[in-house]
Formats: C-alpha cells, structure tokens, sequence
C-alpha cells in the first residue's frame, strides 16, 4: 500500500532506539537464535554488524522477511521491550493483511473458465450479474426446517445486513443447485472485500475451497487460516483477537460429505488445537471456537439436513437464478460487444424454451458459449439452426466432463437410470420424487445425483426421506426423450423399470391427447439429429438408435396425410410440426416430411422469433414450395423506425418478419405467390419486403392486406419495385391507409416496372381523386404494362374520371379497372362511358356501383353493352384477372344491375357481387 513503511524499515527504526546495552544484548541473543528451514547468521557476520542499519540488512540476508520480523519480536519479549513489541506486532500484522490481499486479488480477481482459451483469464467484476437471492430465517421443528418468516430478495452484498428486525445474521447459508452461481458469488464476496466495496465491516474475509480440504485429517482453525495465504506467516493472535472482524467461507460444503455428528465433549475451544477436521469445524459450526465470527457457507440441498443439525440461528438464501434482466446484463457482459450480445439475446428470447433455461447461470454460460462460436465463424444467428436440444446437448457435455476421473461406463450408465426416472415422471406428471424411488433406480449417488437434482426437505414430516426434483423442469424432459432414443447398453437390458422404450406409443399418445409432451417430443427430434447423435457418441460414449429416426418420419408424414393431387396446401393449426423439423435441423428430413404440399397456408397464429426461426428453417429447406399465406398472424417485438433501404438489406436482424423474408429469398426458392393479410404490419416490415421484391427471382405475387402499413410503407415497397429485375406481376395493397402522398411512388413503379400487370389499392379511404390523378401519369406512361387496376372503396367522385376515361385509350394493356363502392355520379360515369365507345380502348372489365344512377346513364351503359358485348359493366369478384386473350375465364357471375331488373326493368346487364369490405376471411 502506498505510503506505508516496509516491515524491516519498521524493525530498523526499533533497534535505533535501543540503548548500546540493549543492542549489544539483542545481537548477542540473536547469535543464539536457530531457525529450522532457515539460513541461520554467520558469526563473523554478526560482529562486523555494528550499528542497527548493518544488524537488519544482515538478517534481511539470511531469513525471509516473516521469520526476521518473529525472530525480532521473540527477542525483543526477552528483552521485555513491550512498546517495540507491540509495534513490530502491528506491523506485521499489516504486512500480512498487505500480502493476504494481494493474494485474494490474484486468486479471486480474475478466473479461468470452461472455454477460455490460450490461457486467457477473464475478470470477476466484468463478468459477475446480479442474481436472484431469496433469503428467510429458519428454525427446528419437529425435526425438520420450517420458515419462520416471510422470504425477502437479499442481493451478495446485503446477505449479512440487518433484517427487518434489526438482526443481524451470524451465519448464512447459501443454498443453490449445480450451475447456479455459488462459487462465482463467492468469487464476488471476495473481490468486493479486498477493493473494499462492501463487507468493510470484516478486518479478513478467510475462502476455504472445501474441495481443497477434503482429503485433509487434521486441522485447527490457524492451520485454515493459514492454508488461505500459505506464502506468508499467519499471526494468528493479533487476527484473532477481534472475532467480530472475520468472516469464514466454506464454500461447496458438500464435497466434505462430513456427517457432521460430534459429541459436544470432544468439540475445541481452541482455535490452535489440532483435532480431526470433522471437528474442527463443527467447533466452528457449533460456535465453541471463536463463537463471535460470522460464517457463510455455500452448499447443494444435498448437505441441508447435516448442516441444520448442528447451526444455531442461521439464515438460509437461495439463489434462484437470473431475473429477466439480470439475463440480458449477463449476455452483455459476456460478449462485451454490444451488437453481438444484442443478438445473442435475441435468438435466446426468441426460444421460449431456452430463455428460460436461461433462468439457470451455468445453462445462460453455455448458450452464450456456443453463439460466440457461431458469431466467430460470422454466421447470422437467425439463419443457424442452433435451437434447444444442441444447447442441453452440450450442457450435459459440460456436467460430465467435470466428472471426467469417474469411469465412463459408469456415467453412462449412470444417465441411463437417471433417463429412466426422468420418463417415468413425464408420464405421470411428477417433477418431485421420494428417496425410495431414487434408490429403486439406482441413483443414490452422492457424487452424481446433485449434478441434475436438487435435494429437498421432505414435508411429510421425519421418517419419509427427501425428496428431489430435476434442477429445471425442461431438463427432466430433455432426459425423457433421451430414454426413448439411447440404445440399449446390454448390461442394462431389462433395467429400466417398467417404461417401456417405444417411441411410437409417445408420439401417437402427444398427437391423441397428451400435449403436455410436446416439448418432451420436441427434444426427442433434435436428439435425432446428426449433430447430436455425432456429438453424443463423441462426447459422451452414448449411441442413439436409428429405428427411432425412422419412426418419428413415418409419423410425421402420417400427420399430414397428402393425396397424389398435385398443388397441395398444408393448412397449419399448429406450429409444432415445424418446431420438431427445426430441432433435427436436416433437410433431406424436411423434404421427406412437407415435399408434397406445394402451399402452406397459417392462420392467427401469434409468432414468437423461436416460431418464426422454424417456419423459416423449413422454409428454407422445402424444394417446391409455391405459395405462403399467413392470415392473422402476428410477429414478436414489432420495431418502428426504418433504416434506409439499401441498410435493412444488409444489417442484422432489426424488423419482425426478417427470418421469413431472408428464408423466402434462400437460394433456389421457386416461391411465386407471399400472403401476408391483416398481420399487423410495421413500416419497416415494409423494408423487408422490398428486399424480397428486389431479389426474389420468382415472386409473382405479393398481398398485403392490413391497416398500419401506410405511405410511408408503401414507399420503400417502391424501392424495391423499382430495382431491375423484379419480377412482380400482382401487387395488392388493401386496408392499407393509404393517402394520395404515395402515389407519387406508385406512378413512378407503373412507368417503370416491366413486370407488374395488377395494383390492387382497395379500401384506401384516404386515396381520393388527389391520388388518381397522380397515378394516371404512371399510366400514360409508354413503359406501363398494367392490365388490372383496383380501386374500390377509395371515396373517389367523378372528379377523377376525366383523368382516368383519358387513359382508357392511352393505356393498351389497360383491361380491367374497378372502381366499385365509390360514388362517381352521373357525369363521372358518363365521361367513362364516352370513352369506353372509342374502338381503341382495349378495356374488358369495368366495376362500378350503379345504384343511383339516373335513368339517361343506365340508357348509356345498355347501350354501351350492346356496342360492346365483351365488356363486362358491374361489381367484380376479388379474383385475380386471367392473362391476356384468356378473359372469357373470368369468373363474373351474371346477374342484374340495381334499378334494371324485375316488371319494366331493363334484364341481361350483368352484376358482379364485390366481397364484403369488411370480411377478411374471403381475400
């Protein structure tokens, strides 16, 4: 520490003050002093050692700096030379709580972890998250802990404060399951100690790994004192006068496997004495030795029942894991980068599953662990097909590896009883199960079982044993299906109670009644996979069985049972046929599934980013996929605020309907036809879709229909209109509040766009005749090639018709214009009907609402039919408008206009019914 004096420069400032006498004397004790392990000092060199500054730089040169300063003060007490005494003592008290600290920083500060390679050590303080701790009093009855009081949030940094009470807890136990961040909150207690954060209120904070000590007989509590600063020497006295000041931590009390049972007689007060380490620290436990210390001692469940037996007054907190935010903080102190850990996130939240895996700190580690490796090898995360299973694949890698000394065989072994049990309880809706049935399976396996179950106190009082549960619920059914996949060992033939291994009864037993296995079913998929049975059998020895594989494509394709009629669609009521195909992430297996339907058709589904991931996946595999239609669907964290164009084409993922369109747009997609109706659309959804439109080779047809796209939207679909080489025909914009403002954009695609045949602006209240006029300058233009113009329901008047009757002869391939459900009046019409006469105008089909009309412009319209039989005048299906010289296929149906028909009517003019304005079911 800056500015203090070293401790041989406090030594020399001692003997200076010693009279001639005193420092003759103390050299001449000095020549008598030998030190074991030590250097003792020459004679000759003592005698040449005349003045104070010689004697300490010859002791200096012959002991350590601890044994100069214990030497010294022996001496000095034979001298009776209190006052120096007392100063040397400080001083070497400070120098060793100097040197403890320096050591707490080079153990605690920084660590290594699973992954981290070349050596590199990652910083404590950067990594560590908050966690959700719960902390509440507890008190013997009847044998067993019951809560006295209600459980409050307690952070690392309060678990010692004051309770409500104003008590403050002596001893603390943290109680958590494997993974969840013991040792790490301890690393963080450490750290916060010696940068002096927090726990200000202890002079030494003494970390005992009781993994260290496990194989150790004896010991007092100095001998643990010292094992925590081994380099230097202890002085326990000074220490331990003020117990008040030190607080112990056992961390990972389990590993002992002490029983903890001593006779109170056989207990040390002492904290020199050497006794059996049981009862070292049951002296400690018990509080006979050193009785006004604190303790906190990190534990499994697995050693509750021993400790509560010998603690008085403890407090018991649990971690229990990440809180929703405390998980995003963690995935951006993992990657640092900010852009990199937003993504991660995002695939991770986008995984209903796997976010709350999450919850787990060990299981938040692995899933950041394997999409650092994904984004290192710059792969876009939503396009990778890392869902749930290879992510509990390799946490279960993980936990086995650090059994890595036990033999494998009995691992495996090991997991296959633990499968078994893992089964049983899905198909009787247990998560909690009684001793009796762990040890039925073979599980009483101190060493293994914590790593997957939690221990708890029974509550059917003394006599029943604990009971345990899986350490997350998603676990248990991730090693349910590995029961059904893992081929049988032949030793354990005939061990796994009385389940049956029969895939098909799971499946067929889920698509009856059983949904609540759907994510046990979902597991068994992914675990069927290529990558999980390599990486199994790599990892961990275990082979799965390829008979399953077989078994869950029949039945598959047996769900969705498909005729020999080609342009077959799949009508969708549940996403979970796409969940399973995303968790095996195989193509050949996708085509073998969905290859016959060329149509896929999903209604009001409300897609999470986990849903869309796997729509998009098979999409992206589906050879012969002709037509997507999503109707009422909507999409997970809709954004607002679009980038540029050319920005959203090339960024990451930003807009709720990314995953689709770059999944629409893979490599050798045939798709020609994308509905996506009444979808609750943002603008920058819009963005998306231009990319789509700009790149896609076969898109022919795009429908929106939705009320939020607006201009704005509109707009960038321009963009992407306007790009060479779209090839769009059909675009259709309906309920699309739209405004005159776009149609600008519009006229510029009609001039522009060699491809497009049909606009369909339909139910724009806000287009109006300011927006017509726009769009016939995109019509008279030479370039235009559209054939079919619908603009019903878009409050137009016969202000807009002389614009629109000019370009009936302008346009050539102008054959089909609906103007239904507007109130154009008499002079509209008839400026329409006038030009309808001319023998260039190439129109076919006109939708108009002709209730109204005057007596003098029905007269016109007979007329008009009689001059030209092969229009068709009246209300006109939504249905999309037959190529060129295939119009006799129009489907109108003939009926009679309103006022026209019955007594004195005027028969044979036709009505064509339009679809009610407010049915989306029938777009």
């Amino acid at each position: 520490m800056a500015g203090e004096e070293r401790p041989l420069a406090v030594l020399l400032r001692a003997l200076q003050g010693l009279t001639p006498k005193d420092f003759q004397e103390f050299k001449t004790k000095l020549s008598k002093v030998h030190l074991e392990g030590e250097w003792n000092i020459p004679k000759d060199s003592l005698v040449k050692a005349a003045h104070p500054c010689a004697l300490v730089g010859c002791m200096g040169e012959n002991y350590s700096e601890g044994a100069v300063m214990d030497v010294a003060i022996g001496l000095l007490e034979e001298m009776n030379q209190r006052d120096l005494v007392e100063k040397l003592l400080e001083e070497k008290v400070k120098d060793y709580k100097r040197k403890y600290k320096q050591h707490v920083v080079r153990e605690f500060l920084r660590y290594k972890e699973v992954n981290s390679c070349l050596g590199e050590n990652l910083s404590v303080s950067s990594r560590y998250t908050d966690l959700t701790i719960a902390r509440k009093p507890w008190s013997k009855r009847g044998g067993e802990h019951e809560a006295v009081a209600a459980t409050i949030a307690v952070t690392v940094q309060t678990l010692f404060k004051p309770d409500e009470d104003g008590h403050t807890p002596q001893v603390v136990v943290l109680v958590g399951a494997p993974g969840t961040g013991k040792t790490m909150t301890v690393r963080k207690v450490m750290v916060e100690w010696v940068e002096g954060t927090s726990y200000t209120q202890f002079d030494y904070v003494f970390c005992i790994d009781c993994k260290d000590i496990a194989f150790t007989k004896e010991a007092s509590v100095v001998d643990l004192i010292s094992k925590c600063c081994s380099h230097s020497r202890t002085p326990a006295g000074k220490i331990l006068d003020d117990q008040k000041k030190i607080l112990f931590i056992f961390d990972g009390f389990e590993a002992l496997g002490f029983s903890l049972v001593q006779p109170e007689g056989e207990l040390s007060s002492d904290p020199r004495e050497v006794k059996l380490l049981e009862t070292t620290l049951m002296s400690l436990l018990k509080k006979t030795v050193l009785p006004e210390s604190s303790l906190l001692i990190t534990t499994r469940p697995t050693a509750l029942q021993s400790l509560g037996r010998c603690l008085e007054g403890e407090y018991y907190a649990e971690i229990l894991g990440f809180s929703a935010a405390m998980r995003e903080e963690y995935f951006h102190r993992y990657f640092e980068n900010n852009n990199k850990a937003t993504m991660a996130f995002r695939f991770a939240r986008g995984n209903e599953i796997l976010y709350s895996l999450c919850v787990i700190p060990v299981m938040s580690w692995t899933v950041c662990t394997i999409l650092e490796q994904e984004l290192y090898k710059k792969k876009n995360l939503l396009e990778c097909s890392k869902a749930t299973t290879r992510m509990s694949v390799f946490y279960l890698s993980q936990l086995m590896r650090c059994r890595g000394r036990d033999n494998p065989q009995d691992l495996q072994q090991f997991l296959r009883k633990l499968c078994s049990l893992a089964a049983e309880g899905i198909w009787k809706h247990k998560v909690l199960f009684e001793e009796k049935e762990i040890k039925d399976h073979g599980l009483d396996q101190p060493d293994l079982l914590p790593l997957f179950l939690n221990e708890k106190i029974s509550k059917k009082g003394v006599g029943h044993g604990n009971v345990y549960s899986f350490t997350h619920l998603h676990l248990q059914e991730f090693f349910a299906a590995m029961f059904y996949v893992l081929e049988e060992d032949e030793e354990m033939v005939g061990d796994s109670g009385a389940l049956t291994k029969d895939v098909n009864r799971l499946l067929e037993s889920y698509s009856e009644s059983r949904k609540d296995l759907n994510l046990t079913v979902r597991f068994l998929f992914g675990l069927l996979s290529q990558k999980s049975i390599e990486y199994l059998d790599e990892s961990i020895g275990c082979r799965i069985s390829p008979q399953a594989r077989e078994d869950t494509l029949k039945w598959l394709q047996g769900r969705h049972r498909v005729t020999s009629q080609p342009g077959q669609v799949l009508k969708v009521t549940e996403l979970d046929t796409f969940h399973f195909l995303f968790e095996m992430n195989d193509k050949s297996f996708v085509q073998s599934a969905l290859g016959h339907f060329t149509d896929v058709d999903l209604q009001d589904f409300k897609f999470s980013l986990y849903d869309q991931m796997a729509l998009s996946f098979c999409i992206r595999q589906w050879d012969g996929l002709d037509c997507v239609t999503l109707r009422g669907c909507s999409f997970h964290q809709q954004e607002k605020g679009p980038l540029p164009l050319a920005e959203r084409w090339h960024e990451e993922p930003q807009t709720p309907i990314q995953p689709l369109c770059r999944a629409l747009r893979h490599p050798g997609s045939g798709l020609r036809v994308l509905r996506l109706q009444w979808c609750r659309l943002s603008e920058s959804c819009c963005a998306e879709l231009a990319g789509l439109l700009a790149q896609h080779p076969t898109l022919a047809r795009l429908e929106l229909g939705d009320g939020t796209l607006g201009d704005g939207g509109v707009r960038l679909l321009c963009e992407g209109l306007q790009q060479p080489g779209c090839p769009l025909r059909v675009l259709r914009l309906w309920y699309s509040r739209l405004t005159s403002a776009c149609c600008e954009d519009l006229a510029t695609v009609l001039a522009t766009s060699p491809c497009l045949e049909e606009l369909d602006l339909s139910f724009s209240e806000g287009l109006r005749d300011a927006g017509v006029h726009l769009l016939c300058e995109g019509l008279q233009h030479r370039n235009c090639r559209l054939r079919t113009l619908r603009l019903g329901s878009c409050r137009l008047t016969g202000a807009c018709c002389r614009a629109l009757a000019a370009r009936l002869v302008e346009s050539p391939h102008l054959s089909c214009l609906d103007l239904s459900d507007n109130e154009l009046g008499a002079d509209g019409v008839l400026q329409l009907c006038q030009q309808l006469r001319h023998p260039a105008c190439p129109l076919q089909a006109l939708g108009l609402s002709t209730s109204g009309l005057s007596e003098e412009v029905l007269q016109e319209l007979d007329a008009l039919r009689t001059l030209k039989p092969q229009l068709k005048i009246g209300y006109l299906l939504e249905q999309e408008v037959p190529q060129e010289g295939a119009m006799a296929r129009l489907p109108f149906h003939r009926g009679v206009l309103p006022g026209t028909g019955g007594p004195g009517g005027r028969k044979g003019l036709p009505s064509f019914r339009r679809a009610p304005r407010n049915n989306r079911s029938q777009f």
